[in-house]
């Protein structure tokens, strides 16, 4: 697994601290009674008045019936960051009922390739065998299905961060250095430690 980023779901560059409740929107965490305020609990994942609750991407995703709030509203927070804040290109959402989630499909960049990102959050855990079923049904919908199945998880955090792990089932060849004949080359490693320890 790696982690190629993280950001804000809050639509922040990342160098402001977001709010210590609610993935930074205001109002969005209920507490329950007699619980310390910032306590990571599954019931503060549930929002609550504001305008979150009229967006219409939020009520969509909500009507697919597919998730309880706390998956929506990762999935919601998820879909802001891949349009927002990352420029993503034809994203899009879909439920998988069996499965009770929320996903997103989309293009880094227009003219590449169909990804599927499965937002949760950061309380759910996954066993490999439910990883293996969400990449086989995700994938069954579309009609460019890769070669090699892999997804996207979108893990949130409650102060709204996100970080994105890339799966895939199996193992995949990595790409081989932009410099090929290089790698071999005694010299060139020394450079390449030198650089890293400057």
């Amino acid at each position: 697994m790696e982690a190629p980023g993280s950001s804000c779901g809050h639509g922040g560059s990342g160098d402001e601290a977001p709010p210590a409740r609610g993935f930074g929107f205001p109002g969005l965490a209920k507490q329950e009674e007699g619980e310390e305020q910032g306590a990571a609990a599954p019931a503060q994942w549930a929002p609550g008045g504001s305008w979150l609750e009229v967006h219409p991407a939020f009520t969509k995703m909500m009507s697919l019936d597919v998730a309880d709030s706390s998956g929506v509203y990762a999935a919601f927070l998820v879909y802001l960051d891949l349009l927002e804040v990352r420029n993503w290109h034809e994203v899009s959402y879909f439920g998988l009922g069996e499965l009770q989630l929320v996903c997103l499909r989309g293009r880094e960049k227009e003219d590449e390739d169909l990804q599927m990102v499965v937002p949760t959050p950061v309380h759910i855990s996954f066993s490999h065998e439910r990883m293996r079923q969400i990449m086989k049904s995700a994938w069954a919908l579309e009609d460019e299905a890769p070669p090699s199945l892999a997804i996207t998880l979108a893990v949130v955090e409650t102060d709204s961060t996100i970080v994105y792990y890339k799966l895939t089932d199996g193992f995949v060849t990595p790409e081989p250095p932009s410099n090929a004949e290089d790698t071999g080359n005694k010299e060139w490693r020394k450079k390449k430690r030198k650089k890293f320890l400057s």
